[in-house]
């Protein structure tokens, strides 16, 4: 099975370097607001059509990632 990541490209020349679906200008960023904002999968992919189910998975696994990796540093006042 495809690793969901290999869908997600990060170019300094697209989008300032935002994470995108590749080959497009997409950012894991607005398909997450689509998704926050209450739009279903089939709803981005009616608006969005050369977008796969699989292209919005990556976008969230992606972001889940990111989130896991990301580490908070706690200093005393």
């Amino acid at each position: 099975m495809e690793k969901l990541q290999e869908r997600i490209s990060i170019n300094p020349e697209i989008r300032f370097g935002k994470p995108c679906i590749k080959g497009t200008r997409i950012a894991v960023w607005d398909i997450l607001g689509w998704l926050a904002s209450d739009m279903s999968f089939e709803e981005i992919i009616e608006d969005f059509p050369h977008l796969t189910r699989q292209d919005i998975l990556a976008a969230l696994a992606f972001a889940a990632n990111r989130e896991e990796n990301t580490k908070i540093l706690i200093t005393a006042a």
